[in-house]
């Protein structure tokens, strides 16, 4: 999400007024136990409080505790900060800080030529050689000629700032994450005080270990003030200061998209004037939904962890019968085995909101890395003609929005809705506007609370073909529901092949007919009509932006479509594409979405597809476009 008051020309470009564009990538990597997702986490609230425009890429194994100093147990964090408008964690760090040998094979590779690596040389002993697969040590060969390197014993410096403090040497180096912390705050020029707060919050009940910490981040930042690197060829330590970025006036928070999700369902349902109930249970990396609801129940929220994931939305179609919300989160494979209580959601026609935080699949897959390979699931995936509303999310922040319009469109239609992110974009962090609730307009429910002239039909429809929604106990209107097929009106059970043929037309005509509620398709960047569209969905759309930004300003007739509605499809999204010559589609997985804008629309849309478990870089569009206009 680009938060500056940014100007985009007819070619794509972007300026600010105050200062010209700047960014850079920084890159901290060490061993799953090194604590180097807490210190990109800090490391992204000082650039929140240096007003930068950034964005993350949390990046870790998905074992517990990987061997340590393996080359499989290395965890990385990626920030991407600066004064301009930033939409994507960046395709090369500029700055790779290498806590073990480990880390640094196999993350060296993604750094810029002439880029820096910041290495702890205590780490990089004969045995953590062997373990990272290296002949000879790095830090004394050739083999790294290409990029600037500083390297210093990190371990002991740290071992020696915390020394007064009496902590054994395990503990201590605990501590060498923050002196790494200190030393980055100094080479971009960060206030250390909120981080001294924030460890003294952390730490309140143990002064020493507050202490420790805050003595290991004081001599990170005075290494970075004092240091004379004497070594042959190395080069001194630099700073540099970021400005901040131009930004509309406003409140402003970091947020990831699973926190972000958990905020907009609690404002879709306040809009809705409903209660929620949240039943869920623990998968990577949906699980930080639960944990964010949980501490919210002073909005009506309730939240429960259920034995498995059947029972999860199960729970929560009992609350929908009941009269409140009912939420449920997963990733693919909790999914799946939702499917047939997501079909009983479809034929009961009850409002329910289903969140799939997408990872590499099948099966267990790839836990902790992002794809987007549930589409084909979301749209089609359950037994039955079993058609639902789906809905993604483009950037952690757009995850409030798309949260409200789930809500939105469940509560309207009596229907179960799909609201897709993934895991970058559940663990990715930027910039957010918080948006004043006055601006969003309420769409409150309308419970049947009385017998109307005729009786009472459970399956009687609005001019939505919504079937009334009706609280358990409510005087005249006793009814029940159930997964064996409902009669037209009445709701008794009716599997005659004349009603079966009925229920089914108008299930698929509700659905269908939420495209008259939804925005119709705009284009994010160039004409309505040309020759090539750039067509995307979900998290692809940092990379996508920038690349049609680059090819714009290079001349390129290329505009860049996003769809937020994947079903129904948005009323004029046909049209709109056949008014370009070529359409390409860049989507995680094997080409899903582009057979569905086939199939729908008959255009001859191509893929580009990415199922390696990391985001699209920005070059890697940018050659596509190359490639379609050659």
């Amino acid at each position: 999400m680009a938060s500056a008051a940014h100007k985009i020309d007819d070619q794509g470009n972007s300026s600010t007024a105050n200062h010209p564009s700047e960014a850079v990538v920084v890159r901290f990597a060490g061993d799953s136990g090194d604590g180097m997702q807490l210190t990109g986490g800090q490391f992204t609230l000082s650039s929140a409080l240096a007003g930068n425009d950034f964005a993350t890429f949390p990046d870790f194994p998905a074992e517990i505790r990987a061997p340590q100093g393996t080359l499989f147990g290395v965890s990385a964090f990626q920030i991407n900060f600066g004064s301009d408008e930033i939409d994507t964690a960046g395709d090369a760090p500029d700055v790779l800080v290498a806590m073990n040998p480990a880390a640094l094979k196999t993350n060296v590779k993604d750094l810029k030529p002439g880029g820096l690596i910041i290495a702890d040389s205590g780490e990089f002993s004969a045995r953590n050689l062997g373990k990272a697969e290296y002949d000879a040590n790095p830090l004394e060969d050739d083999s790294l000629a290409q990029w600037q390197v500083i390297h210093f014993n990190i371990s002991q410096l740290t071992m020696d700032a915390v020394k007064p403090f009496g902590l054994g040497n395990k503990e201590a180096l605990r501590c060498k994450n923050m002196w790494t912390l200190g030393l980055a705050l100094w080479m971009f020029d960060r206030d250390r005080q909120p981080i001294i707060d924030w460890l003294n919050g952390k730490f309140a009940k143990n002064k020493v270990l507050a202490d420790a910490n805050i003595a290991a981040l004081n001599a990170g930042h005075a290494y970075g003030e004092t240091a004379e690197i004497g070594q042959p060829g190395s080069v001194p330590i630099p700073q540099r200061h970021i400005s901040a970025a131009d930004v509309a006036p406003g409140l402003y928070r970091t947020i990831t998209g699973a926190e972000a999700v958990a905020y907009g369902l609690v404002a879709g349902c306040h809009l809705a004037g409903v209660k929620m109930f949240f039943g869920g249970y623990p998968i990577t990396p949906a699980s930080a939904i639960l944990h964010y609801l949980s501490n919210l129940k002073h909005f009506g929220v309730t939240t429960f962890q259920a034995e498995d994931e059947i029972a999860a939305i199960a729970s929560a179609i009992g609350a929908s019968y009941a009269g409140q919300l009912g939420v449920t989160s997963s990733s693919g494979p909790g999914i799946a085995l939702k499917g047939e209580a997501m079909g009983l959601a479809a034929m009961t026609e009850l409002p329910l909101v289903i969140v799939n935080s997408q990872r590499g699949g099948p099966s267990t897959g790839l836990p902790t890395k992002t794809e987007q390979s549930d589409l084909y699931q979301a749209v089609y995936g359950r037994n039955g003609d079993t058609p639902m509303p789906v809905i993604a999310a483009r950037s952690p922040a757009d995850v409030f929005e798309c949260a409200i319009e789930a809500v939105r469109i469940a509560t309207q239609f009596m229907t179960p809705v799909i609201l897709l992110t993934d895991g970058y974009i559940a663990n990715a962090a930027e910039p957010w506007k918080v948006p004043d609730t006055g601006d969003f307009k309420p769409f409150p429910v309308s419970f049947l609370e009385s017998v109307p002239e005729g009786g009472f039909k459970p399956y009687s429809r609005d001019d939505k073909l919504a079937r009334p929604w009706v609280k358990p106990g409510t005087p005249g209107l006793l009814h029940r529901i159930g997964g064996i097929e409902k009669e037209v009106d009445t709701g008794h059970i009716n599997y005659s092949p004349a009603n079966h043929q009925a229920m089914t037309d108008i299930r698929k005509n509700k659905i269908d007919g939420i495209a008259s509620y939804i925005p119709e398709q705009d284009v994010c960047i160039g004409e309505d009509h040309g020759t090539l569209a750039i067509v995307g969905w979900g998290s692809t759309f940092g990379p996508i932006h920038q690349a049609v930004r680059r090819a714009r300003a290079k001349g390129h007739d290329v505009a860049h479509i996003h769809v937020r509605h994947i079903w129904p499809l948005p009323s004029n999204l046909g049209d709109l594409l056949k008014r370009y010559d070529r359409v390409l589609v860049p989507e995680m997985n094997t080409g899903q979405f582009k057979t569905v804008l086939r199939d729908q629309f008959l255009v001859d849309a191509k893929p580009l597809n990415k199922v390696s478990g990391q985001p699209f870089r920005i070059a890697e569009i940018e050659a596509a476009i190359e490639g379609e206009l050659a």
